[in-house]
């Protein structure tokens, strides 16, 4: 009886362990670019540093396609981790962690969503 309990309590211990869910973030949508080593996140209200890592990347190839120039920014719908910038790090106040790529949209023609370097 006691080899019951005690399996049957280390059965329940790790699924409940397994269960942890990966912190998934929050939907957001806006305008994605990556340039050499930054990558930026434009919505309607704000501009954020990402995280460059392996989902970044993987978005930064899907927008390829829609990209004229290498300065376009591309319509994304991302589910993203924000957390604010390290002390003494350089750029926006809060960076985003690509969690999940949800879309990916054809950039409007009439959009002006650039950026250009130099003259």
């Amino acid at each position: 009886m006691k080899k019951i309990a005690f399996i049957l309590s280390l059965t329940l211990t790790f699924g409940l362990l397994s269960c942890k869910e990966e912190p998934k973030g929050d939907l957001i949508k806006g305008e994605f670019v990556y340039l050499a080593d930054a990558a930026v996140f434009q919505t309607d209200q704000e501009i954020y540093g990402v995280i460059i890592d392996e989902k970044m990347h993987e978005l930064d190839d899907m927008v390829q396609k829609y990209k004229k120039e290498d300065t376009d920014m591309v319509p994304v719908e991302i589910r993203a981790i924000k957390t604010p910038k390290p002390e003494g790090e350089e750029g926006w106040d809060y960076r985003l962690q690509v969690t999940e790529i949800i879309n990916v949209f054809e950039p409007n023609a009439e959009s002006n969503s650039v950026i250009k370097i130099g003259s």
